[in-house]
């Protein structure tokens, strides 16, 4: 099958080269002519994935016809933010129909509030709910692009679209589910990236395991909340784009999100944390986002308000954790059971 991937950051690299793997013909759309040639050129993103090989049957582009014109599915990897003008860009070229189209963004959109699904479907007139999906889970690209084993869940509204995606992902190192919730997929996958802002300052105040497990725990009985009260299903975050993201970004090394919240926490002001860095860290704007979605729903989320705060009201890290952890008693589980 031919295959565009839309975006030529660290992820959508990473999933080239495992689709090449898996034997398709892959065009990489690389916004910058410069560094498209230079990957073209050594078979290798030095700026986004380095040190990982970029098969020969990747075929590397920035002309944007060339990548998406006569591919049968399009992915989408590239940051929430940009979503919205990279479709249209695509829309010059093709409506989207008799595509399958997949979103591998993990974030909502500033201001409208969309998820990715609702950005693309309003902007490629050529899908359809049913032959849109997401793609989600714990999936590093620094891990993918090195063939390390991994697992993720693709939704659709319909289930042909998402068995059609998922045989083209599945592989001996890449193990695929399915599902029929897009909202709680896509919110999983957005959400999570608020609480590894929260865990990252944590563990840049030293707090050590304790308060770790509890704000993974806690964050996730926050994102189910939220989840639900937009339609989600509450079983879908105890599975891989729940949970199973939710673990793996809040304890990685790899994890841009828990990056940017340790070294606030170690006395970082965020504009100096993320003027150092090449990528993006998607939970930063979805955190404004999601204090947003928790009032316009009625959703209590301490958590993610007190990273709101430490982030743009310069709330003292050390006082937020004062302030969670004086909250007043309570039932574990209450508000969406």
């Amino acid at each position: 099958m031919r295959i565009a991937i839309v975006g030529a950051g660290g992820w959508g690299t990473a999933l080239s080269v495992l689709l090449a793997w898996r034997g398709h013909e892959v065009y990489l759309w690389q916004r910058e002519k410069d560094l498209a040639e230079e990957a073209r050129s050594i078979r290798e993103n030095r700026v986004f994935l380095p040190g990982v090989l970029i098969p020969e049957r990747v075929k590397i582009s920035w002309d944007m016809a060339d990548a998406v014109l006569d591919a049968r599915m399009w992915v989408f990897a590239v940051p929430s933010q940009y979503m919205r003008s990279v479709a249209r860009k695509v829309r010059e070229i093709s409506e989207g129909r008799g595509k399958v189209v997949v979103s591998v963004a993990k974030g909502i959109e500033e201001g409208s509030l969309k998820r990715m699904s609702e950005v693309l479907l309003e902007e490629l007139p050529g899908a359809t709910p049913e032959t849109l999906a997401v793609l989600s889970g714990p999936s590093h690209a620094e891990e993918v692009g090195r063939g390390m084993p991994t697992s993720v869940v693709v939704a659709s509204k319909s289930q042909q679209t998402a068995r059609a995606v998922q045989e083209a992902f599945f592989c001996p190192r890449f193990r695929v589910y399915t599902s029929d919730d897009v909202v709680g997929v896509e919110l999983g996958g957005a959400l999570k990236n608020v609480i590894a802002i929260a865990v990252g300052i944590c563990d840049g105040l030293g707090l050590g395991d304790n308060a770790r497990g509890a704000l993974m725990a806690r964050g996730l009985a926050e994102i189910t909340r939220l989840g639900v009260a937009m339609g989600a299903q509450p079983q879908t975050f105890a599975g891989l784009s729940g949970v199973g993201d939710l673990i793996a970004t809040c304890i990685s090394r790899h994890s841009r999100n828990r990056y940017v919240g340790e070294q606030i926490g170690r006395g970082q002001k965020l504009e100096e944390v993320l003027g150092k860095m090449v990528m993006v860290a998607e939970g930063v704007r979805t955190t404004s986002a999601v204090r947003e979605l928790a009032g316009r729903y009625g959703v209590e989320m301490p958590i993610a308000e007190k990273v709101y705060q430490v982030l743009f009201e310069g709330c003292d890290p050390k006082r937020a954790v004062e302030e969670l952890m004086l909250r007043q008693p309570r039932p574990e589980v209450w508000g969406w059971a």
